[in-house]
């Protein structure tokens, strides 16, 4: 997320002449918003993990004791990554240039390919049949 933020932040310096004008009020209001929603998107799963009693450390998918498909869950199988797109649009806002948006696609081929798509294949393996039903439901991003 850091490289795909500073990828947006390179970007938007090469090209200071594509700036886009926003009033001030109107970007604060849009980056604190987008902000405090990427957060809670990073916040709230975790409490429900811990209500279940099961890991949140993305790096141990195969330490999950409990397959959690309620509250922000069931209506994304991975709230906490769009939490952290959602703060790469927030930054893109800040930076004022479209080409800062470039990051948050990056971003996500990134962590799909590298951290999801792994996840995945562990949880199908340690819950089976429960989580194929659960994936079926519920996208991947929104």
């Amino acid at each position: 997320m850091a490289l795909s933020g500073a990828i947006a932040w390179g970007l938007a310096q090469a090209w200071p002449s594509a700036l886009v004008a926003l009033p001030s009020s109107l970007r604060l209001i849009l980056v604190a918003s987008l902000t405090v929603l990427g957060l809670l998107l990073n916040l709230l799963p975790k409490l429900a993990f811990g209500r279940a009693s099961t890991t949140v450390n993305p790096l141990r998918p195969a330490s999950s004791r409990a397959l959690v498909t309620t509250g922000l869950h069931g209506v994304s199988r991975n709230p906490m990554y769009l939490g952290h797109a959602l703060l790469l649009v927030a930054w893109a806002c800040w930076l004022r240039h479209p080409a800062a948006l470039v990051g948050v696609p990056l971003y996500m081929a990134y962590v799909t390919r590298y951290q999801i798509l792994p996840e995945e294949r562990v949880l199908s393996a340690t819950f089976g049949t429960a989580y194929d039903a659960y994936r079926a439901q519920v996208r991947r991003w929104l």
